[in-house]
């Protein structure tokens, strides 16, 4: 699983942790810089992996789930015994190294002082990520440069993904129960969008708008990977689902990229937007899954710029009219096909090409 961190955001973070141990070392016992970083990095870590979801998901979910004062005491819990299990396992690997004078027992077990020091240093990382966590990395960053302060124009391709049925559902569970069900149909879909390099934009009524650079889009079609691995995860499910709300969610999602201008906007509460007629043409294509009864579209402009997975069977649905669009949008249809001994698509072992679409250049 390929979680979003740069290789430049984990050496940094990396820096900062061993930094703070090699500060309290020099300012407690006048050196040791690189004992106090050896403590640090095995104090730190596990919290920073836990708070990434990359160790004890099924906890971390559980306690992001509870009310806030069982939150707080439990993420305190959680993290006092990282703390004492990392500063345990780093002060036995430095008395069997030898570069411990002290007792082994002594080496293993954290004054209050360190501990202190410890959560104190943890907070603001752990802040900052979950910060970084809530507004989405590139949106993070972006307004951390500045760089949409000024509206820029670049290509982006878009996925609208929306959940089918939804009136008839709200009817049926109600507001409050319709709301915990989109909750968990959302929740659903952050690893397949974190895993492919996607950032979720918004949530509107019971649809996700999930984005990506272009280039970050085509490369290895992440950007269709991520669709059917929405699809897969929540089917994979359908069992859980059944049992708790006896529905699984049906969705459909509709994909295109192009040209956009970004600009941060607001003033209290500051966002990055995007205008431009990508974005419209993407939800108006979203519209046309329930007329063509199909569930995952994709226009032929951001096909042709890709190469579709070989799992994935493309049908040409030809030209269609877009409600405000000046000309019509070559549609194709994305179906998952069953994989065969020799790694081809049953039953056609290759995508549908059509002369109206043209052949896939892939980049």
């Amino acid at each position: 699983m390929r979680w979003r961190f740069s290789t430049l955001e984990i050496i940094m973070l990396l820096l900062v942790v061993a930094g703070s141990g090699m500060a309290y070392a020099w300012v407690v016992y006048g050196g040791g810089a690189l004992i106090g970083a050896t403590y640090a990095l095995f104090m730190c870590m596990p919290i920073l992996a836990f708070e990434r979801h990359i160790i004890f998901r099924r906890l971390y979910r559980r306690i992001h789930g509870s009310p806030t004062p069982a939150f707080l005491l439990s993420s305190l819990a959680v993290y006092f015994i990282f703390v004492n299990l990392g500063y345990a396992a780093a002060g036995l690997l430095l008395h069997v190294a030898g570069a411990m004078r002290e007792s082994r027992t002594d080496a293993m077990l954290p004054s209050l002082n360190v501990l202190v020091y410890a959560l104190a240093t943890s907070g603001p990382i752990i802040f900052v990520l979950r910060v970084r966590e809530l507004l989405g990395r590139d949106v993070f960053l972006n307004l951390l440069t500045g760089r949409y302060r000024k509206p820029v124009q670049e290509e982006r391709v878009f996925l609208f993904i929306d959940l089918a049925g939804s009136t008839s559902l709200a009817e049926r569970f109600g507001d409050l129960r319709m709301q915990e069900y989109l909750g968990k149909l959302f929740a659903a879909m952050a690893d397949p969008v974190l895993r492919y390099g996607g950032s979720i934009d918004d949530y509107v009524g019971d649809a996700a708008v999930i984005t990506w650079s272009y280039d970050r889009a085509v490369a290895d079609a992440a950007c269709i990977r991520c669709v059917f691995d929405i699809l897969e995860q929540i089917e994979a499910d359908a069992h859980r689902w059944r049992k708790d709300y006896g529905e699984v969610p049906r969705l459909r999602a509709a994909l295109h990229g192009g040209t956009i201008v970004a600009a941060e906007i607001g003033v209290d509460k500051h966002k990055i937007t995007y205008f431009g007629d990508t974005v419209n043409t993407t939800a108006r294509l979203e519209g046309l899954c329930r007329t063509l009864d199909r569930q995952v579209l994709i226009s032929a402009d951001l096909l042709r710029r890709l190469r579709p997975p070989v799992f994935v069977r493309a049908e040409d649905l030809g030209e269609h009219e877009v409600k405000g669009r000046g000309q019509k949008l070559a549609v194709l249809s994305l179906t998952a096909g069953s994989l065969s001994g020799d790694g081809t698509t049953e039953p056609t072992g290759e995508p549908v090409r059509s002369p109206a679409v043209g052949p896939f250049t892939p980049l």
